[in-house]
């Protein structure tokens, strides 16, 4: 009875392996093109368009230690003014419904109290496919860069 279960779940693993390559590329590139999304609501100076992206409950851990809220982000976003914001070794790694990014990022601008910023970071986002078939980052992790 063991090797029965045994065999029964090979045989639901390979047939699952059969189908990820290509479940896996299209999660890839849509969470990608949500990252770059992410990327252009930065360059415009426009939160709404981050807002979508992110889960009620998001995590973000910024690169000086503070831990953020969803509206703790977007009231930072909304009060920052970026100069240029751009994205570098941008990785996806998917694991069924859940996505991990890692890139590097370079801006420049201007932060919410008014002082100018030049950053370097490396950073590593976590997407989950939710219920409605949507893939929103849960959490966030920002490390600064010295160059």
């Amino acid at each position: 009875m063991k090797r029965l279960g045994i065999w029964c779940m090979l045989a639901v693993l390979s047939t699952a392996t059969v189908a990820w390559p290509q479940t896996r590329a299209d999660a890839g590139k849509a969470v990608l093109a949500l990252e770059q999304q992410w990327l252009k609501g930065q360059k415009t100076n426009n939160p709404e368009l981050v807002a979508p992206l992110l889960a009620d409950k998001i995590v973000i851990t910024e690169s000086d230690g503070k831990v953020l809220d969803k509206a703790g982000t977007l009231a930072t976003y909304q009060k920052t003014k970026w100069d240029s914001a751009d994205y570098a070794d941008v990785k996806v790694t998917v694991f069924g419904e859940t996505a991990i990014v890692t890139g590097g990022f370079k801006g420049k601008g201007t932060d919410a109290t008014g002082t100018p910023f030049d950053e370097n970071e490396r950073w590593t986002d976590t997407w989950v496919k939710m219920p409605g078939g949507k893939w929103q980052c849960v959490a966030s992790q920002v490390t600064s860069i010295k160059m």
